[in-house]
């Protein structure tokens, strides 16, 4: 099976490729501490997953805190997380003979994720999974995170695939804003969310372990229309959870 024109499929990289939600929520609620905030780091993550740290960060606190100091917390929570899934990192089930699935049936394949550099190797190169990736696109190639579209849609234009070809996936909610929002559509991974969170997915799947390129073909074979972006979903504000 190949492809004429390609498609492409673009992939958030925590909560897609790693199950790792969890620890990344304790090491918040471990930041929080000690800070002396009472936020509920599981409820802000539900809701602001996707993006950078520091911008979470900035949504905990009634008053503005310098850019300098969100970058420390945001170091300090960086620490705490790697520490915490030290010993966890594994793929999420079925994710790498999925990937080689799809290079073999002519997908392109790119990975767009709000994380830096340093972190981006911390998951990819410790698991020897960059070598399925045509594009990596990190929060150091862009201005702007997640829900904006930028990350996808630097992603698509370095694999030289227009937005209308490329499925992304995502188990954030912000994340599934930033693909519509780049005129994509989105499959929904569910190691954070449940199926019926999603706005509007092509599919909700826990794992690759059941996913075939084959069928991800038949269901764009359907030409469904892409998602208008959900202004409630991708809205920030204070977190008082």
């Amino acid at each position: 099976m190949s492809i004429a024109q390609p498609y492409a499929l673009i992939f958030d990289m925590d909560g897609v490729l790693v199950d790792n939600t969890p620890d990344q929520a304790r090491a918040f609620q471990l930041l929080f501490r000690d800070l002396g905030l009472t936020t509920n780091a599981r409820k802000l993550l539900h809701r602001l997953n996707g993006m950078p740290a520091t911008n979470i960060l900035k949504t905990v606190f009634t008053n503005p805190v310098p850019a300098k100091q969100l970058q420390e917390y945001a170091a300090q929570r960086e620490f705490l997380y790697r520490v915490l899934y030290w010993n966890k990192r594994r793929e999420v089930a079925g994710l790498t003979h999925f990937l080689q699935a799809a290079r073999t049936a002519g997908f392109k394949i790119g990975l767009g994720t709000g994380s830096a550099s340093d972190t981006i190797s911390y998951i990819l190169d410790h698991l020897d999974l960059r070598r399925y990736f045509d594009v990596v696109v990190g929060k150091d190639d862009v201005t702007k995170g997640k829900p904006h579209a930028e990350t996808y849609l630097i992603t698509a234009r370095r694999l030289g695939v227009p937005p209308e070809r490329c499925v992304v996936f995502e188990d954030a909610l912000l994340g599934e804003q930033a693909a519509y929002r780049a005129g994509m559509r989105c499959i929904g991974v569910t190691t954070t969310l449940k199926p019926i969170e999603f706005q509007a997915p092509l599919l909700t799947i826990p794992d690759f372990t059941q996913l075939s390129p084959q069928r991800i073909l038949e269901l764009l074979a359907q030409a469904p229309a892409i998602p208008r972006p959900s202004p409630v979903l991708a809205r920030r504000q204070y977190a008082q959870l």
